[in-house]
């Protein structure tokens, strides 16, 4: 990290287009390092180029050892809100941080997401409003095969009904999802931490908090443009009972 930090550093002091090429290759007698090269193109403060070349060790694992490795298996999550630029986290979780141990998440796919911590004879709650739903490999209502039947029900014994109205009958009688995680604050901020550099945060071009009862909370963030790559990370949250989940 260190070094990507470095590298991002030195070619944003440039400020000119990028080339950046990592490749696997030996160094130092047949050591493998992943190889980093960066050239910016003529035409920064000074005139001219930068560049930078890093060569960092590394064990290259076998086949066999990739099953240790692979992302956790987890349940479909009940809540998924796309995270904010203009109103980072990670200021409030370093402050929250500082006096309690654990963060409560609150989320609501009415786009609706609350930090919370509380103590001795004090409760701190911070709201985030208008943040946007996301609704893809969303967990499935248990209602669902029951609404689609009386749908259908619906539209068989009267023509002149729309599948458009029942959905909107639909919509107005479910309930809103709602979960609540318990997460370590220290873990929480280390997972911000691209939102705490200005030149990382630019690096990506949607975050998604994704919240699984009692289970997980990962944080998925897609890199700009989009077709570099993501990265997810996966936090482990600690088990509530049913009346600590309440709003």
């Amino acid at each position: 990290n260190n070094v990507m930090n470095t590298t991002a550093t030195n070619m944003a002091a440039s400020l000119t287009p990028t080339i950046v090429v990592m490749k696997l290759a030996k160094r130092n007698g047949g050591l493998p390092c992943l190889c980093i090269d960066a050239n910016s193109l003529p035409g920064g403060r000074g005139g001219g180029s930068v560049e930078v070349h890093h060569a960092i060790p590394i064990r290259v694992m076998r086949a066999v050892e990739m099953q240790y490795h692979l992302p956790p298996r987890i349940n479909m999550p009940q809540v998924q809100l796309e995270l904010p630029f203009d109103r980072p986290l990670k200021t409030v979780v370093d402050r929250l941080k500082t006096m309690s141990p654990h963060i409560y998440i609150e989320g609501s796919m009415d786009g609706e997401l609350t930090l919370r911590i509380d103590g001795d004879g004090a409760s701190i709650r911070t709201f985030y409003g208008k943040l946007i739903p996301r609704f893809e490999d969303l967990e499935e209502d248990d209602e669902s095969s029951g609404d689609d039947e009386s749908e259908n029900g619906e539209q068989e014994n009267d023509g002149t009904s729309s599948s458009s109205s029942a959905r909107k009958r639909r919509r107005k009688t479910k309930k809103t999802k709602t979960c609540t995680l318990k997460v370590d604050s220290r873990k929480l901020s280390a997972c911000l931490q691209w939102q705490g550099t200005m030149l990382l945060g630019r690096s990506v071009g949607s975050a998604v908090l994704c919240m699984v009862k009692n289970e997980m909370l990962c944080l998925h963030c897609m890199l700009n443009p989009g077709t570099v790559g993501f990265f997810t990370y996966y936090v482990p949250v600690h088990y509530l009972s049913p009346d600590q989940m309440d709003f």
